[in-house]
C-alpha cells in the first residue's frame, strides 16, 4: 500500500477542503457585495475584489504563513464558515 506523505489524515484533508471551498465562496460574496453596494457599477466590483483579497491575506496570516497548511484547525475552518454566513445574510439582505 502506498504512503502519502502529504497528507495529514482523511479529517485534515477534509478541512482543508471545505477551507478552500469557504474561501472561493466567500471571496465571491464580498465581490458581490461591493458590487451592490455600490449600485452595480464596476468600481463596486474591484471595491470588492481589494476586500476579499485582504481577507484573504488575514486568512493566510492566521494559518502561519500558508494559505492552505498541512493540517488547518478546526476552529479557523469554524471561524471562516461563520464570516462566509454572516457575509451571505448581509447580501441578502442588502439585495432584498
Amino acid at each position: 500500500m502506498l504512503e502519502n506523505k502529504v497528507s495529514a489524515g482523511t479529517a485534515s484533508d477534509v478541512r482543508t477542503f471545505i477551507a478552500a471551498t469557504l474561501l472561493t465562496y466567500a471571496a465571491g460574496v464580498l465581490t458581490f457585495l461591493g458590487y451592490a453596494m455600490v449600485d452595480g457599477s464596476g468600481g463596486g466590483v474591484i471595491l470588492g475584489l481589494i476586500i476579499a483579497l485582504f481577507a484573504a491575506l488575514g486568512w493566510r496570516h492566521m494559518q502561519g504563513g500558508k494559505f492552505f497548511p498541512r493540517d488547518p484547525s478546526t476552529r479557523s475552518v469554524v471561524i471562516l464558515a461563520l464570516f462566509s454566513a454572516v457575509l451571505t445574510v448581509g447580501v441578502v439582505a442588502l439585495t432584498s
